[in-house]
């Protein structure tokens, strides 16, 4: 691997004799000898391995199992050992965490006070939030949520200023093309040439995906680029009315573009994994990697968003339901990346429904998302997206005919969801039957209908 080097508890560390995609779990506890960070699930679940990982953009949790070295290149690592003071001082959440008794086993203990330390750093107080993607089966989560608000008032210790401690890495962020099996392009130019060259390798955004082939199915991957470092793909632009989403825009920053904008996306967003994996994922990597369940397509989809596509010096542009073919095939041709997706900012009538086993930090059996407009009570356009019912990513094509140019009452919305038999055959799993997803599926449907009539469909609230 190309040399790098980044901060690991303010002191700066050159790593240069590991593999591309050796996580930084391992090279902590294998080589450093830093056995706080603590392997779980080595899968992003759990948040036993969590991490703060600060840059120019400022700091961040992230899950130590599915981080790569390469991508820590020019950044600062704090571990659970950094967290307290060079002399011995606690951390305000450490010492809350002692007062309102919050560790019992003490598995999980490490990967929660560097989640609260982050939140902490930043401000946060929603605790559940910042909390959700760190599992503990002692302590039921009270004295952790009462531990974090009891540090909410304290002053961020001085020693946790790495951004401070950055400039004096004097580090060049360099592609480093010349590393065997490893590139870290610098723009969206250099990663076009070097994968129109090698059109077979991976290339790694976040890693939440890619990581489990790691750690799970122990693949050695081969060439690999790191896109973390390329910044054109990582902006969030408005024009005429549309937003521009770069391909290696996080789901943590497009959470924050659009949260006020279009409401139920955010929401839907928010409950996407943990904070740990949405300050890591990309929206680009969960269009690319073609999952039927990924909760970012339907939502999309719904919106009409346009599929931006680069090979070389070649772009073109596409509706976002016609990249995905069949199950994990899309229509991307060898050496053509996703560049990003343009898509309305504003659709007051979007609205995005998950289903799932888990409220927070689950993977959907149904996610669906309903995008109707309505006129002088006349049904106009519909645009109705499903992840979880088919292959791919799919519209519900007879359920949207169904009702355009009908009055919109439930009569219509009931034909609607009975449409949706001949737009759909899902398949049964782990997760859900084929009967429970139809029926859910079209229950979502009546659920819409009263959603835009102002009834109260919130899961989270009980009604008399």
């Amino acid at each position: 691997m190309t040399e790098i080097s980044f901060l690991l508890n303010g002191a700066p560390v050159t790593v240069a004799d590991q593999p591309p995609t050796r996580t930084l779990l391992d090279w902590l506890r294998d080589v450093r000898g830093l056995t706080g960070t603590k392997e779980g699930c080595n899968e992003g679940d759990c948040g036993a391995c969590t991490v703060m990982v600060t840059d120019a953009d400022g700091s961040r949790a992230l899950n130590a199992c599915i981080l790569f070295l390469a991508q820590l290149h020019g950044k600062a690592v704090r571990t659970v050992e950094g967290i307290a003071g060079p002399d011995g001082s606690l951390h305000p959440v450490q010492q809350a965490m002692i007062t309102h008794h919050g560790s019992q086993c003490g598995f999980c203990t490490p990967g929660f006070v560097v989640s609260m330390a982050v939140g902490h750093a930043q401000g946060r107080r929603d605790h559940d939030d910042v909390l959700a993607g760190n599992l503990c089966r002692c302590t039921g989560y009270a004295p952790i949520i009462r531990a974090a608000e009891a540090a909410e008032a304290a002053p961020v210790p001085s020693w946790m200023d790495d951004a401070a401690g950055l400039p004096l890495l004097q580090i060049s962020q360099g592609s480093g093309g010349s590393a065997p099996g490893a590139f870290r392009p610098r723009d969206s130019d250099e990663l076009a040439e070097w994968y129109l060259a090698n059109p077979d390798a991976v290339l790694i955004a976040g890693a939440t995906d890619v990581g489990l082939w790691v750690t799970k199915q122990l693949r050695n991957l081969t060439p690999v680029a790191f896109l973390n470092g390329v910044r054109d793909l990582q902006a969030i632009e408005e024009q005429g009315g549309q937003l521009h989403i770069g391909a290696g825009v996080t789901i943590s920053a497009l959470l924050d573009a659009v949260k006020e904008r279009l409401p139920s996306l955010g929401e839907l967003l928010r409950r996407y994994a943990s904070v740990q994996v949405r300050n890591a994922a990309t929206i680009g990597g969960n269009i690319a990697n073609g999952s039927p369940i990924g909760d970012g397509p339907p939502a999309l989809i719904a919106l009409g968003a346009t599929l931006h596509l680069r090979r070389g010096d070649a772009m073109r542009s596409m509706a976002l339901e016609d990249f995905f073919i069949e199950y994990r095939k899309q229509d991307r041709r060898p050496g053509e990346f996703v560049a990003g997706i343009s898509m309305p900012g504003s659709a007051p009538a979007l609205r995005c429904y998950k289903l799932s086993k888990r409220f927070d930090q689950d993977i959907s059996a149904v996610c669906g998302c309903f995008n109707v407009t309505v006129e002088a009570g006349v049904v106009t356009g519909a645009r109705i997206a499903f992840g979880g019912m088919a292959g791919v990513p799919k519209r519900a094509a007879e359920a949207e005919a169904a009702l355009v140019g009908q009055t919109w009452t439930l009569a219509t919305a009931e034909r609607a969801a009975a449409a949706m038999a001949s737009d759909f055959t899902p398949l049964s799993d782990m997760r859900a039957s084929a009967a429970y997803r139809m029926e859910t599926a079209q229950n979502m449907m009546i659920r819409y209908f009263h959603d835009l009539n102002g009834v109260p469909v919130s899961v989270l609230e009980v009604m008399p």
